[in-house]
């Protein structure tokens, strides 16, 4: 007795093991299921579009592609022991044998058989990957038996067997001719292995190629500055050159001069004899083997700065060899959602008693499977918007003179490096008098204030807005317009909708990726942002009066190349000013030509730093609601910067006017109680240490300072740069502070900077000298921090 239940527990034991899913056999096979569905899917919906020839003969490889999916899922299902999946695949399998055989027609109610039985396959996939129990299929084969054994007139039981066994042994044949296929396309896909990589390790390797893309600037910008630092150096080395030269000449002279006086009691003895060479000389040749010896450091230390910066390049081109492939690893094309989305019309439809067909194009597009994930959500609620709010019933569809029938477009396409996605419906569009009334009991509008159908249409965004009657399983919460709204600009996109009688187009603009992109860094006031460089069409330069006349308008409109640009300025949108320093009126300030779809935008910037290729950071939930913003990036710097949308800041802008800041004469005539802008300071010296002092000096008390290292360098930066002061040395090398003096003042652009001489030679000639010039002022070194500052502020004028 004790044997015989040892015997059944072994027993119960061995069942239990033989029943247990195998788990990564069940995940072999959804992976094969999802990309044979999906296949199976694509394949289908071009068999439903096709027509037979003129002569009446239809072209079966679809048919035939379709039957050899569903031996494979079959096959993979009896495998995974999945016996519903199994027998629903194996009779939609006969069933094609039964279409390639002329058996059974191609109709409305086979269409929608095979419609409803590839939505069943899907969902009974979803429900093996969830690990719940399947749905049952019995009905659905049953179905399909008999619409394929009444495809003729006979129905006796002999025509049935016949069909039987004709069937089973044509499904031999199909089946040994597909293994054949099969077997010849083995090489083809052993040329081409693949590798499945998890999707997150995926993201970590193009987030690490990133951040090595960022160290790579810094490392760049590192010594980019230690080359600058070296290039000093070796003007350097040459002053003291110079002045250790003229050390030794004096020295010599003196020891001449020496022996001339005391020739008559020595005799004619040369210094040598006599040992007149002092100390001084012994040390005047010891600086000068150092100073030598200091040039010859400088020299390899920039062979080495020199192959530093070949190094950095070449590791620059395999880093952005590797970003490429990385990013490109992770493109899909969109036309991998698309079964999923005719599957939600087809479901939804049925549910709303309504009849809709889903057209799409430019399903080739690829974009990044980052992007395109998000968006499944996003879509799937728009689709659903559109067959709640926008297609009406068939009857009504019928009185208004439409097709019974409603149709979903969606296009994808690409402009620059954005994926455009409209979705759009020929249906009755957005009730605007609806949102109108729900936007005033929500308090959004006033009561008597006009705003345009296109920003009125921009208020179903809102979160909790809604325009239905009563709530449904499909719409009526005011849920889901905001959500698609932020998932979007999460994603760095934008979201715009268009409506009239003949239906809506919601248009999303997505980036191409969301890892790199290339973007010109831009000033406004003290605040540096960035702006994606596909959407940029050109860049101008306008004198201040020009762009102070464009800013008397209430539109301000600018004129570039036959194509009108709304002028915006910069310091405006991001809210750190509404006034623009027109004072110095011949002075060009930089202009950014934007285009994004059909917004053109001229956009006004205080300075444009360069070009920069920008690793892009999310936001987060809560910085990527704030408008106007697309992402950030960290700069070379180790500084973060942030990425605009440009059309989110411009839409969202408030309508008060640019106030402009004219010339003191002019200021009866403008607003007035404006804060004093920053006055510049640009000092020219040809020693760093002074350079770096005067620098943190002036920063101290609120100056902007331009540092030059002589006066060929101050001329090269005056052409750019207008300063209020200039300190001036004089003993530079190439052009000395007298030649730059005098330069300045005979130049009509120049001759009213004032000019502060700073320098050691406090005599009366070199005083009389710089007066005579036209200089303002003459300080000697060391000075006086408040005498410094004294001396500006009367140049300034108080």
């Amino acid at each position: 007795e004790h044997a015989s239940t040892e015997f059944v527990d072994t027993l119960t034991m061995m069942n239990e093991v033989m029943n247990e899913p195998d788990n990564e056999l069940l995940a072999i096979f959804i992976d094969e299921a999802n990309e044979l569905l999906e296949m199976s899917d694509h394949t289908l919906h071009n068999w439903f579009k096709q027509t037979s020839d003129e002569n009446g003969n239809h072209d079966y490889t679809a048919v035939m592609e379709l039957q050899r999916y569903l031996h494979t899922l079959k096959g993979g299902a009896k495998m995974a022991e999945l016996l519903p999946i199994g027998d629903l695949s194996h009779e939609l399998e006969s069933m094609f044998i039964a279409v390639i055989d002329n058996r059974v027609v191609k109709n409305e109610d086979l269409i929608d058989l095979l419609k409803d039985s590839f939505d069943l396959l899907h969902k009974q996939v979803e429900e093996a990957e969830q690990n719940k129990p399947l749905s049952d299929s019995s009905d659905k084969v049953m179905e399909l038996k008999n619409l394929r054994r009444h495809g003729r007139i006979s129905t006796s039981e002999e025509t049935i067997a016949e069909d039987s066994n004709q069937s089973n042994s044509e499904e031999i044949d199909i089946v040994a001719e597909n293994f054949n296929i099969e077997n010849n396309t083995v090489a083809d896909r052993q040329a081409q292995d693949v590798i499945r990589v998890r999707s997150d390790l995926l993201d970590n390797l193009v987030n690490s190629a990133g951040e090595v893309s960022i160290y790579r600037a810094r490392m760049e910008q590192k010594v980019a500055g230690l080359g600058s630092h070296l290039g000093e150096l070796g003007q350097t080395i040459m002053r003291l050159k110079n002045q250790l030269r003229s050390l030794e000449a004096e020295t010599d002279a003196q020891i001449h001069f020496s022996h001339q006086t005391h020739a008559k009691v020595d005799g004619d003895f040369d210094p040598l004899e006599m040992d007149r060479y002092t100390m001084i000389q012994e040390l005047s040749r010891s600086l000068s083997e150092s100073v030598n010896d200091l040039s010859s450091l400088q020299g390899m230390l920039g062979e080495q700065v020199k192959d530093s910066e070949t190094l950095l390049l070449q590791q620059s081109r395999v880093n952005t060899d590797l970003q490429d492939g990385l990013i490109k690893s992770r493109m899909v094309k969109f036309s991998g959602l698309f079964s999923r989305l005719r599957r939600l019309v087809r479901q939804s439809s049925q549910e709303l008693a309504k009849k809709a067909e889903l057209v799409i194009s430019g399903e080739e597009n690829e974009v990044d499977n980052k992007v395109l994930d998000r968006m499944v959500a996003p879509l799937e609620h728009i689709i659903r918007n559109a067959l709640s709010h926008g297609i009406e019933s068939p009857v009504e569809r019928v009185k208004k003179g439409k097709p019974e029938s409603g149709t979903i477009r969606i296009d994808i396409s690409r402009d620059g490096s954005d994926i455009v996605i409209k979705v759009g419906d020929d249906g009755a569009g957005v009730n605007l008098d609806k949102v109108r009334s729900r936007a005033l009991q929500l308090g959004l509008i006033e009561q008597d204030q006009t705003v345009p159908d296109s920003d009125l249409v921009q208020y179903i965004l809102e979160p909790g807005f809604s325009t239905a009657d009563h709530v449904t399983q499909m719409s009526g919460r005011g849920v889901g317009m905001d959500v698609v709204d932020i998932e979007i600009k999460q994603l760095g996109g934008t979201l715009q909708i268009e409506t009239d009688a003949h239906g809506s187009t919601f248009i999303a603009r997505l980036p191409f990726t969301l890892s790199i992109n290339q973007a010109i860094l831009v000033k406004t006031g003290d605040e540096t942002y960035a702006v994606p460089l596909i959407n940029i069409e050109g860049i101008t330069r306008l004198e201040a009066y020009r762009l102070a006349e464009y800013y008397q308008s209430d539109n301000p409109e600018l004129d570039f190349s036959g194509q009108k640009f709304a002028l915006h300025y910069l310091s405006h949108l991001v809210g750190v000013g509404t006034q623009f320093n027109a004072e110095d009126e011949q002075l060009k300030q930089p202009v950014i030509l934007i285009r994004s779809g059909d917004v053109r935008v001229a956009l006004h910037v205080d300075e444009i730093i360069g070009n920069r290729e920008i690793v892009v950071k999310s936001l987060g939930k809560q910085l990527s609601q704030v408008k106007g913003l697309a992402g950030a990036s960290i700069l070379a710097d180790g500084s973060v910067v942030l990425i605009l949308d440009v059309n989110g800041l411009v839409r969202h802008s408030t309508s008060d006017a640019v106030r402009v800041v004219y010339k003191t004469e002019h200021l009866d005539q403008k607003v007035t109680s404006i804060e004093a802008p920053r006055s510049t300071v640009m000092v020219v010296d040809d020693s760093i240490t002074m350079r770096r002092v005067a620098s943190k000096l002036l920063e101290r008390h609120n100056y902007l300072v331009v540092t030059a290292k002589d006066g060929v360098d101050a001329l090269a930066q005056l052409e750019d740069v207008q300063p209020d002061v200039m300190l001036l040395d004089i003993e530079m090398p190439r052009m000395d502070g007298f030649e730059l003096a005098s330069h300045m003042q005979n130049e009509r652009q120049y001759a009213k900077i004032p000019i502060i001489m700073i320098t050691s030679r406090t005599g009366e000639k070199h005083r009389d000298r710089a007066l005579e010039i036209g200089v303002t002022n003459y300080m000697g070194k060391p000075y006086q921090e408040d005498e410094l500052i004294s001396n500006i502020q009367s140049a300034l004028g108080g």
